[in-house]
């Protein structure tokens, strides 16, 4: 499995996320209320808007928009609007590092 760089992990405060591109694929990377990295498709499954906007509670995600949260763990969504998930992409901290696996974890295609 291929890894990106794709910065430190004081760029990712708690609660927040950050949009980076990884492997030509905009990734919101979420520095989740557990404490843990986690990376998912930038892009409500919904709607096509950036989901690095949205609010961080927990380990989901909410989308602006409309309202709808993904589970930061498996891409899920928790209920309308959205239906269908978004890519779930492995994530390592190495060094103080954060690096995003090219090729997401739960089989939905980015």
């Amino acid at each position: 499995m291929d890894f990106e760089y794709v910065g430190p992990v004081t760029d990712v405060a708690k609660g927040t996320a950050l949009q980076v591109e990884v492997d030509g694929v905009e990734v919101a990377v979420v520095h989740a209320d557990d404490d843990n990295f986690y990376a998912v498709r930038d892009e409500c499954s919904h709607a096509s808007v950036a989901l690095s906007e949205g609010e961080v509670d927990g380990c989901t995600l909410e989308c602006w928009l409309h309202g709808s949260r993904f589970d930061l763990r498996t891409g899920e969504p928790s209920g309308p609007p959205a239906i269908d998930s978004v890519a779930v992409y492995p994530v390592e901290i190495r060094d103080g590092d954060i690096y995003v696996s090219t090729t997401p974890s739960n089989g939905v295609e980015p």
